[in-house]
């Protein structure tokens, strides 16, 4: 009896409740999967914000996982809607749909609609154009390459080399388009095979055409200078490996024979001192040149006051010929001048010393600079401290 009046008094709770404070509702399904979505995606933001670059394919497991995990964001319409709130990069928007410039139409014609026939895009029967334009004509186009065998090994040894320290990824500048030089271009893995009717204008920059080899075995003649703003854009520099800069360096200036006189060897080292002052200093480098093994020279550096009184690392070495080394390395000094190292050194005899072959300079600037003298253009550039910049004179 007691049961059924206390189920009369609930029901008439339940029933004079016009403001619905006694209605249970469900409980919403927590959509865990949404959640695993956003966290993956995140990892890609993660990824892009420490390397300043989209993930590549084929550039290690980790990354190529991040690569395809993208590329599949980007074209299931589900995921992108769910994911676009936290894309604050623009990462889920596909780099090829990015047009800026004609060029980026033409190159982005995958069906090849845009290609020549006998009436071209830019050939008119009534129209005259002016000498100085006859080379829009010839536009650049990207197109699958008939050999990529050729390219295929190089570009897994550069792969290779950038997982080994070998070869590192540097904010790009116009003096690293030359034969031979890797980039990544809109996160692709890019070698510039040929450089050809290269012209200087009065402003010294360079201008002409580039044949280039991308990583997913298409090719293109882009002209020099839409490279390099695409490079500006989105892009970085991939350094050269310490002996593919040896081998320019002889190449450049000399051509060695068994009668080539060794002239002995430019060099890079990083002090390994503990002293606070010293290990403080970031991007400090020591550029000296030395008639005898860089190995030789250096053995007692700890007791001497041009190594700072500590022991060095050796990072680069520059085998010379047959060429005043002296005047090379005056060169290096002078253009890195204003970021030469003040400080004060004691010998054991507490003698006071300064240094003069200390810079304070990111090493691939160094490695930039280096390249300048090979191809006897330094004197065209100047390097900016402040900024960490090598910079048009």
């Amino acid at each position: 009896m007691l049961n059924t009046e206390r189920k009369k008094k609930l029901q008439d709770l339940f029933d004079n409740d016009p403001l619905g404070l006694l209605e249970v509702k469900p409980l919403a399904t927590v959509r865990n999967e949404d959640n695993i979505l956003v966290s993956k995606f995140q990892e890609i933001i993660d990824f892009y914000q420490q390397n300043q670059r989209l993930p590549i394919e084929n550039n290690g497991v980790n990354e190529h996982t991040l690569y395809s995990r993208l590329c599949d964001y980007r074209e299931t319409e589900s995921k992108r809607k769910i994911l676009e709130q936290f894309d604050e990069f623009g990462l889920l928007v596909p780099v090829e749909k990015k047009i800026f410039t004609i060029d980026d139409i033409l190159e982005d014609d995958p069906l090849g609609l845009l290609d020549e026939d006998d009436m071209g895009l830019f050939d008119f029967d009534l129209v005259q154009r002016p000498d100085e334009r006859a080379s829009a004509d010839f536009v650049a186009r990207r197109k699958a390459i008939q050999n990529y065998e050729k390219y295929a090994q190089l570009f897994k040894d550069c792969q290779r080399d950038l997982k080994q320290g070998d070869r590192k990824l540097v904010k790009f500048h116009e003096n690293q388009i030359q034969e031979g030089a890797f980039f990544v271009l809109n996160g692709l893995l890019v070698y510039v095979d040929k450089l050809m009717d290269i012209t200087v204008d009065k402003f010294s920059k360079r201008d002409g055409r580039t044949k280039l080899i991308f990583e997913n075995g298409t090719e293109s003649n882009m002209l020099f200078r839409s490279l390099g703003k695409g490079l500006f854009q989105n892009g970085q520099g991939i350094t050269f490996t310490n002996e593919e800069m040896n081998s320019q360096f002889e190449n450049n200036y000399n051509n060695i024979s068994d009668e080539d006189k060794e002239s002995g060897f430019i060099y890079i080292l990083k002090s390994k001192s503990n002293k606070q002052e010293i290990k403080d200093i970031k991007h400090l480098y020591k550029i000296g040149f030395s008639t005898t093994t860089v190995e030789e020279r250096i053995k007692n550096a700890e007791q001497e006051p041009t190594y700072l009184m500590a022991e060095v690392r050796i990072v680069m070495t520059y085998k010379c010929f047959n060429m005043n080394t002296h005047k090379l390395e005056s060169l290096l000094h002078n253009f890195f001048g204003s970021s030469c190292l003040n400080v004060d050194v004691f010998d054991n005899l507490g003698n006071r010393h300064t240094p003069r072959e200390w810079f304070i300079a990111p090493l691939d600037i160094i490695e930039q600079a280096v390249h300048l003298i090979i191809s006897g253009e330094i004197v065209k550039y100047r390097y900016d401290g402040e900024k960490e910049e090598i910079l048009i004179r």
